[in-house]
């Protein structure tokens, strides 16, 4: 009977025949190679822990949260950074921030460069109309050879809005990228001195295209050269042909940017800046009245008289500021100028509110067929423009004054000017303040060593007292 577990032995039996036995041939080893599959990661078997770990571990989701977050973090910090820095930069050269907004719209409109684009109300006039419509003139219509004629409407304010930007980055670019330079060259170091003479030159430049080229809109017009009459005649002019109303709305552009300008104080204020707040706010007022309500060639007259005499006044100043040897005549050929235009035209078109307003052409309100040449558009009319006409009339005395001081005493001071001290009295000032600053410190340095020295001898006299008592 044999063993149920008959013992383990390694060895060979002795009844084993060797020749039987076959050898298998060891196959070569991979040890050293690159083995295909192997992608250099450990096994889930291999790993530290022998199991793989979950997904959406504690750990895994806070190391992504973190990760994000300090994404996050570094792009809101370079984008501070960014914005940081073309903010410095838009203080140092402020015509970028206007460019960078100009170019801005500009290519708004370029993605889709058609009339049916909102942002062409930006860049061009709005409301062409046919040249059968009623709201254009009769004697317009029977003209084949008449050009294009243009309503009004609301997108105006988008012309109006998008021109205020670009006329302040021309401003800006021309105050410092062309005039600055001209200031320096005549030798015109001080800072308050070449804003000064930055802002006039800037302002003759402007007039210097645009008087000219309101007469030219002016010959066009039945307004020439100041006809009165022709301000009410077919009235109403509810409508303009595309140079008139681009001319007219441009302007708006340019004396709402004045008066931002002056609001944000971004000129140094003058002794008349109430003055000049004031009529720059009756001028806007004008300017949205008259077009609202058709008085567009009253208004075209009233530009005018102003442009020509600001151009004057401009370059007077400009001249006094690099001690032109003419600028004495030709301050009193600004005179005559101003007299001419802001006066003498000015109060003709004041008369003519009084007269021909009511007689010239239909006086009735009627909001139907927009006629709004009535006694309540009377009255506002010529209080703005007498209102406008105070305002010149102070100016004009202050002008008077100067010229008076230079017969008499052969200085020409600009009244309205605010004091300038020159660079060696803000130097002397300075040091004054300097010196008495010192003074202030050495005395208080002297009134608290007294005050210790006071105090030591309290201190001394009760420990003299205390060993007394004791």
């Amino acid at each position: 009977m044999s063993e149920p577990f008959p013992e383990l032995s390694g060895a060979p039996s002795k009844n084993t025949n060797s020749d039987n036995i076959r050898l298998r041939r060891r196959k070569s080893s991979g040890i050293g190679q690159n083995i295909a599959g192997d992608v250099n990661v450990p096994s889930f078997a291999t790993g530290r822990s022998g199991t793989p770990p979950p997904l959406n571990s504690p750990a895994n989701v806070a190391g992504d949260m973190a990760a994000d977050k300090t994404g996050r973090r570094s792009k809101r910090r370079s984008m501070r950074r960014t914005l940081s820095k073309f903010k410095r930069q838009c203080i140092r050269h402020t015509w970028l921030g206007p460019l960078v907004l100009t170019l801005l719209i500009i290519s708004l409109y370029l993605v889709y460069p058609y009339p049916s684009n909102p942002i062409a109300a930006c860049l061009f006039i709005s409301y062409p109309l046919d040249r059968s419509d009623p709201l254009i003139p009769a004697h317009v219509r029977a003209d084949p050879t008449a050009p294009l004629h243009y309503g009004k409407g609301a997108r105006d304010f988008a012309f109006v809005g998008f021109y205020i930007i670009v006329l302040s980055f021309t401003r800006e670019f021309c105050m410092q990228r062309l005039i600055k330079p001209i200031a320096l060259h005549y030798g015109i170091r001080s800072r308050a001195k070449q804003s000064r003479f930055m802002e006039q030159a800037y302002t003759a430049l402007y007039f210097a295209l645009y008087g000219p080229f309101g007469l030219w809109i002016m010959s066009r017009t039945p307004v020439w050269y100041f006809n009165t009459t022709g301000m009410y005649e077919d009235f109403p002019h509810r409508t303009h042909e595309a140079l008139v109303k681009g001319y007219y709305l441009l302007q708006a552009s340019y004396w709402a940017q004045q008066l931002i300008v002056l609001v944000l104080m971004l000129e140094k204020p003058r002794k008349d800046w109430s003055q000049l707040v004031a009529h720059h706010v009756i001028t806007i007022s004008l300017i949205w009245l008259s077009y609202r309500f058709h008085f567009v060639y009253m208004g075209i007259a009233v530009y005018i008289t102003h442009d020509i005499s600001d151009f004057f006044l401009a370059t007077s100043k400009c001249l006094n500021y690099i001690d032109a040897s003419f600028v004495e005549p030709y301050f009193f050929v600004f005179m005559v100028v101003w007299a001419y235009l802001r006066h003498y035209i000015n109060l003709k078109i004041l008369w003519s509110v009084l007269t021909t307003f009511e007689t010239v052409g239909p006086f009735e309100l009627n909001w139907e067929t927009q006629q709004y040449k009535c006694w309540i558009a009377q009255y506002i009319t010529f209080a703005l423009l007498a209102s406008l006409q105070a305002v010149n009339l102070f100016w004009f005395f202050l002008i008077c004054r100067i010229a008076v001081r230079f017969v008499l005493y052969n200085t020409a001071d600009d009244d309205r000017s605010e004091y300038e001290p020159s660079e060696e009295e803000a130097e002397e000032r300075a040091k004054e303040l300097k010196d008495l600053k010192e003074e202030i410190n050495d005395t208080a340095d002297a009134a608290e060593g007294v005050l210790s020295v006071a105090a030591a001898k309290s201190d001394g006299l009760k420990k003299r007292n205390g060993a007394a008592k004791s």
